[in-house]
């Protein structure tokens, strides 16, 4: 047997030579240990089911395309089929299949067996072929067959009826190996799910079945990982769910309290409550808007209504300092809030002068105002007398839902800081304050299942303060929540200079 065949069985044996020596990519420690279990589990026809936790961007899709690749080469001889399913077709699917495509093309063994592509989602290697599929609530995909592999990709996306009604039933026939990739995102997941599962037959066999790394894991075989996650803890926090989950593969809530009294702390700043402005200081003011009400003056006296449950229009006045625009990481402004103010069913046309009032009386650089609904008449009011100052935010479920991540990551960052009581402010100032936080202490949240990652937060309806029995709304909290907006601004990017012109007259001769 000459040196060269020798040669290829040894790597055509061995997942981890076949990617080195093949693909050209060596696999790192952590990425060795699953593409072994796996293959070990489908050669063996053990029907594991593994689950895979690793963070963000730290080689899960490459690792995947290597074991395929791997798989159809060794398998190509027999009528094997692969499942690969995805949480949508686009991107997350089309992405899947092309990082396969590069990998098979790239592969000197599989360059001289040669693939192909079927109907658009099939690749075949010889025989062994693997079908890419959506996961999509909508997707129809009864009927497939992983009679070798079934993979579950993201699976933290997935829904848990869908995987248990159309998924599972693939790899019934031959108890194929099933493994569950992703990152960790709530304990409601079906990556959670398999993953509790996984852990109890660990226990009962001593087989590995979980996979489990964290961002520091990965930082000990890839300096530079570190060095981004480190970025990124900077820009969010140790502690902002994302970090938390995709970074160092925690579980959060899915639901509860929006704001512990962990968060609630870093909220509190050490400065007094203001009435007007430092000559030295930038200032903004955050503004969420509320219906107009027919039954109350026109000075927006809050007692003179009769009907007090709807929301008031909130303005949370911010004092912005740029000092935090100096750390690379961080890299955006803190804010202080130093005024706040309220009013019931005002009309719009006596709104607007008040805050234009305001505006001028703070000196202030931006109105971030709510342009939803009835708002945005008043968005158009102050952006006509007031342009270039005027950012408009219109709150849908998606953009609801950044504005709590992006608030979360101001908070995480020590970037929001409320002004704490000095004791002798007025009465008004005490009364609204002590109402934010009943608002921020009431305010639930809520992570929706699938990719978008959307969260719905707020207070309840019909939530009420349990010391006076008055509903209690959310107007001022998502007031203070628009500061995350003034992060994409340009603060400080730029100084000011005189340039001395030149006189056009003085190389003329007279």
């Amino acid at each position: 047997m000459s040196e060269l065949i020798k040669t290829l069985k040894r790597i055509i044996r061995s997942v981890v030579l076949f990617a080195q020596h093949a693909s050209g990519l060596k696999l790192r420690k952590y990425q060795e240990d699953v593409a072994l279990a796996v293959v070990d589990s489908v050669i063996n026809k053990r029907g594991l089911s593994i689950v895979v936790v690793f963070p963000r961007q730290s080689g899960k899709n490459e690792l995947q395309a290597q074991i395929e690749t791997y798989l159809l080469t060794l398998l190509s001889q027999l009528d094997t089929e692969i499942v690969k399913i995805s949480p949508t077709w686009k991107p997350q699917t089309l992405n899947a299949m092309r990082r396969l495509e590069r990998v098979l093309d790239k592969n000197l063994i599989v360059h001289d067996v040669g693939w192909n592509k079927e109907s658009g989602y099939i690749y075949k290697v010889g025989k062994a072929r693997i079908f890419f599929l959506s996961g999509g609530p909508a997707a129809s995909i009864v009927g497939a067959t992983a009679s070798t592999l079934l993979e579950v990709d993201e699976a933290q996306d997935i829904l848990i009826a869908k995987y248990d009604k159309e998924m599972a039933p693939m790899a019934a026939s031959t108890n194929a190996t099933r493994v569950f990739w992703g990152t960790a995102w709530t304990s409601k997941t079906l990556l959670a799910r398999e993953m509790r599962a996984a852990r109890k037959a660990e226990m009962r066999d001593g087989i590995r079945r979980v996979f489990k790394l964290d961002a520091d894991e990965v930082a000990e075989e890839v300096p530079a990982y570190g060095n981004y996650v480190a970025e990124q803890v900077a820009k969010l926090g140790r502690n902002h769910p994302m970090v938390k989950t995709q970074y160092y593969s925690e579980e959060i809530d899915a639901e509860g309290g929006m704001f512990p009294l962990a968060r609630m702390a870093m909220m509190q700043g050490n400065h007094l409550p203001s009435n007007a402005p430092k000559d030295d200081s930038l200032y903004a003011l955050l503004v969420d808007v509320a219906g107009e009400d027919e039954g109350v003056g026109d000075d927006g006296d809050i007692d003179s209504l009769v009907n007090r449950r709807r929301d008031s229009t909130a303005v949370t006045v911010v004092e912005v300092d740029l000092l935090t625009l100096d750390d690379e990481l961080i890299n955006a402004p803190t804010y202080r809030v130093v005024q706040r103010h309220e009013w019931v069913g005002i009309k719009h046309t006596k709104l607007y002068g008040k805050i234009k009032a305001l505006f001028e009386h703070w000196k202030a650089s931006y109105i971030v105002v709510d342009a939803t609904g009835v708002g945005t008449g008043l968005y158009s009011f102050l952006d006509s007398a007031l342009p270039g100052s005027v950012i408009p935010y219109v709150f849908t479920s998606k953009s609801k839902s950044d504005l709590g991540w992006g608030f979360l990551a101001v908070i995480e960052t020590g970037r929001y800081k409320e002004y704490k009581g000095s004791g002798d402010e007025d009465r008004e100032a005490a009364r609204i304050q002590k109402v934010f936080w009943m608002q921020v202490e009431n305010c639930q949240s809520r992570v929706l299942d699938g990719p978008g990652k959307l969260m719905r937060w707020g207070v309840p309806d019909g939530t009420r303060d349990v010391g006076t029995g008055n509903l209690v709304h959310d107007d001022m909290l998502i007031s203070a929540a628009m500061c995350w907006v003034l992060d994409d601004e340009t603060w400080g990017m730029a100084k000011s200079m005189v340039i001395d012109a030149v006189d056009p007259l003085q190389d003329l001769e007279f």
